[in-house]
């Protein structure tokens, strides 16, 4: 039977207790254990059955209940405190208000297709997700204006069942919002406040929910409406659900809707800032704000637009990338072009590699591409990342070295107090500096001064913990396909809280290999059945619903794990979420991670792992290969890459036994001088003191500020001075450059050749012919170094050179200089780009000549 009418039923508390509304709707409590306990101790067994949700939890007890913790004076006491906490974190000045460099920003809306928050907030499904989340999480904790803007699926992602043969089942149980940390956005006349977008010529509504990430407001857009028909009141059913054009149906919802429900609400963002390419239509919609409401043109919109927007790819090849047809972008967006007073063509041209050859009939718009069009700033998410990315898109940029196209690169990191477990928490709490966890100041050196015994007794509680929720899980896994109480004898026998424990935990793509452990089964159960030095292994992490590959690779490890010979060593646990990755991330003593190099952008599971005091064991991808420094865990292989992947994953998975047997298992059990594995601790505080400053997202998020978001902030105002009137002279000197580039040619440059000596400054001078630009238009730069065997010059040093007097035909005379820096073969050459004061990176145009 379905309902005429519906409204939501919140908890009556008592007045006294109406607090307690306030501290469950915030979700800071996910990172405050404080507030944890705050609702555990309200009762224990409504907090476990509500599934640690602290509003589903105050939905299941009783008046009685309530009026017993009234009178209970500490209870109280804790409460008063919990709540003065809350209202200090949220009101006092953070590091961006007492940071003493310049404020231009104003507000950044962040987008992104899914949050990973906690799980009372199920809109994730892994990486990209999570990563979100701990973006929001650090901008609270470090004070930074920021909004997030994301879609309320009403399905969220799937829950993982294994079938009695192991292959991965998929259930998507229903979300109800109104039961949920979220509170539904009202207009001035007390209605839901709704935006609304065209899908094709149908109309699409959403109302707006709005969840508190600590300081950071979460708008989430929910199509789920009575004004929709039902095809479009399924846009916002599942994370990642149905085929392209419904993919491309919520792409439009989140990022046209997304701008239009950040006006609505009332923010006024001077940033965007799209996480991966799922919400690039945001800046389209800007574009037609521009023209609609300040009369600008495409291209003079498209100015003032990319100037205060950033891109973030995390895709590390082409094919994870949402590529559409043409017939279905035209379908969607031909009348929206005619109001950005554009053509469809030129539209199609925004997600397109080369716009001038591909035919329109047979072109695809890449959604990733559109992104890099549209942001005047890019990034990739590591340092190798960076440098992949450059490769992948290197076609956006034809005339540059590859090593120049304007990505940069900030890597990702972990928000500290969300995946610190209690055991090393109360190690740093006692070390390092007062707040740390939410300040960044933690000075990690002083790890060393922890007496081996304290940190080793830490790990120990935590391995302990990691047992118990193996087995306690396990033990639900097998009873839900049936077994009896009979059958469930072996599952105590599950796992030793003493013996070296490896964990594993992401999605299972191909591409990760999650099989790869299972290469020489005889050679692994030598490891996991050892009498004196036995290893145990446990592993989580779903597939995509439609990936039977990724599905064959989790069943392989069902069918390995329900072995009587090793069961008890080598555990598989259902349904990863961000729970599980907390217990596995804490309790285990090594983190495995295997992926074909070069195809894992970052990668975090092992940052989190290592804050526990965990010891990364990894191939050299993602932000391993920056960190990596011999002594803060182990390499699996080198950096050289196969072309056989086949032979690629043999030579690193006899990498992977070898160093367990002869390194990893013996430095472990290694305990000359009594229980304590001194070797083992020595390198977990190398780990902890050299990754602990840079792993952070509290570092993640400085990095944007200073290096993204702050630069964006002070060129978009720029650009809106005047009537925008240099995003206007922008558009204009692009287009006059673009046209007449091609009449910018070297005659001639001069530099003595003799041998030098080192230190020893040598001139050169060029003649450009810059035909109908100026010399303000470009830039002629020196560029010198070493050369390499193969002529290039190793790591090149860039000068400017200095413009002379041109000639009526337009040919000018440019002189520089450099050094002599070190001995062997050296060189330069000379080149120009062009140059004006408003260009986000002096590589933005993509233009550039060789003398």
């Amino acid at each position: 039977m379905k309902a005429l009418r519906s409204f939501a039923v919140r908890a009556a508390l008592p007045e006294p207790l109406g607090i307690l509304h306030t501290i469950a709707m915030n979700l800071r409590w996910t990172w405050d254990p404080r507030a944890v306990d705050l609702f555990r101790w309200i009762d224990p067994d409504a907090w476990e059955r509500a599934g640690h949700d602290p509003v589903q939890t105050l939905g299941m007890i009783t008046k009685d209940r309530f009026a017993e913790l009234t009178e209970d004076g500490p209870f109280m006491a804790f409460l008063a405190s919990v709540q003065e906490d809350l209202q200090s974190y949220l009101e006092e000045p953070r590091w961006f208000q007492l940071h003493e460099a310049p404020k231009n920003l104003r507000q950044v809306a962040y987008f992104s297709p899914e949050f990973g928050v906690g799980e009372a907030l199920p809109i994730y499904s892994g990486g990209l997700g999570v990563l979100a989340g701990d973006h929001l999480k650090a901008a609270s904790d470090l004070g930074v204006p920021l909004v997030g803007v994301g879609l309320l699926y009403r399905q969220g992602y799937f829950k993982q069942h294994l079938n009695a043969d192991g292959w991965q089942e998929e259930r998507y149980p229903a979300l109800d919002p109104h039961g949920m940390p979220l509170r539904l956005l009202l207009d001035s006349e007390g209605q839901p406040l709704k935006v609304e977008v065209d899908l094709a010529g149908a109309r699409c509504v959403a109302q707006l929910w709005r969840a508190d990430v600590g300081r950071v407001p979460l708008l989430l857009m929910d199509c789920d409406v009575e004004e929709n028909e039902p095809e479009e009141r399924g846009v916002t059913d599942r994370l990642y659900g149905g085929g392209t054009e419904h993919r491309l149906r919520q792409e439009i919802v989140l990022g046209i809707g997304g701008v239009r429900a950040l006006r609505a609400a009332g923010y006024e963002s001077d940033v965007f800032h799209s996480n991966e390419g799922h919400a690039g239509f945001l800046g389209m919609e800007r574009i037609s704000e521009l023209v609609r409401d300040a009369g600008l043109t495409f291209s003079e919109a498209l100015e003032a637009v990319r100037a205060a927007s950033i891109f973030t790819t995390h895709t590390p090849v082409p094919a994870g990338i949402d590529v559409y047809t043409a017939e279905l972008m035209e379908r969607y967006f031909s009348s929206y072009v005619k109001e950005c007073e554009t053509t469809f063509e030129d539209f199609m041209r925004m997600g397109r590699v080369d716009p001038e050859v591909e035919e329109l009939k047979d072109a695809t718009f890449n959604m990733a591409i559109m992104g890099f069009r549209l942001a005047g700033r890019a990034n990739a998410v590591s340092r190798l990342h960076g440098e992949v990315s450059r490769a992948i898109f290197s076609g956006l940029w034809p005339q540059l070295p590859q090593d120049e196209s304007p990505v940069m690169h900030i890597t990702n990191g972990v928000h500290t107090s969300t995946w610190l477990g209690p055991e090393i928490l109360e190690v740093f709490d006692r070390r390092l500096a007062p707040g740390w966890t939410e300040v960044g100041k933690g000075r990690w050196e002083k790890i060393h001064e922890v007496p081996d015994a304290e940190l080793w007794r830490a790990r120990e509680r935590a391995r302990e913990r990691l047992v118990y929720e193996v087995r306690r899980r396990l033990r639900a896994q097998i009873v839900s396909r049936g077994a009896s109480e009979g059958e469930l004898g072996w599952i105590d026998d599950v796992f030793d809280p003493g013996i070296l424990t490896i964990g594993f935990a992401r999605r299972f793509a191909q591409y990760k290999r999650g099989t790869l452990i299972l290469s020489d089964e005889e050679r692994l159960k030598k490891l996991l059945q050892s009498g004196d030095r036995p290893i145990q292994i446990v592993l989580a992490g779903k597939a995509h619903p439609l990936d039977d590959g990724g599905k064959e690779m989790i069943q392989r490890l069902s069918h390995f794990a329900a072995d009587p010979e090793v069961r008890t060593r080598f555990a598989f646990i259902e349904d990863y979420d961000m729970e599980v990755a907390r217990i596995l991330c804490q309790g285990a003593d090594v983190w495995l991670n295997n992926p074909r190099r070069p195809l894992e952008a970052c990668g975090t599971s092992g940052m989190k792992a290592a804050l526990n005091g965990a010891l990364n064991c990894s191939v050299l991808d993602g932000w391993w290969d920056e960190c990596y420094n011999g002594t803060n865990g182990w390499s699996i292989g080198t950096v050289y890459t196969y072309l056989d992947p086949d032979h690629q994953d043999r030579v690193e998975a006899s990498a992977l036994y070898d160093l367990l047997e002869r390194e990893i298992v013996p430095r472990f059990y290694d305990r000359p001088e009594g229980p304590i594995p001194r070797r083992w601790i020595e390198r977990m505080k190398s780990s902890i003191e050299s990754l602990g400053p840079f792993v952070t997202a509290d570092r993640m998020l400085r990095d944007y500020v200073e290096d993204l978001y702050e630069p964006a902030s002070r060129q978009g105002k720029v650009m809106t001075m005047e009537n925008h009137d240099r995003a206007k002279e922008l558009a204009v000197w692009k287009a006059k450059v673009r046209e007449f580039w091609n009449d910018v040619e070297f005659l001639e440059v001069h530099g003595e050749e003799t041998t030098a000596d080192v230190g020893e400054t040598r001139e050169v001078t060029a003649l450009l012919r810059v035909g109908r630009l100026t010399t303000d238009d470009l830039t002629v730069q020196l560029c010198h170094g070493r050369v390499g065997a193969n002529g290039e010059i190793m790591s090149p040093v860039v000068t400017e050179m200095k413009p002379g007097e041109c000639d009526e035909e337009g040919v000018c005379a440019y002189k520089g200089a450099f050094p002599t820096e070190a001995p062997g073969l050296y060189g330069f050459a000379v080149r120009a780009i062009p140059s004006h004061p408003d260009l986000p990176s002096p590589m933005d145009m993509g233009l550039l000549i060789w003398a």
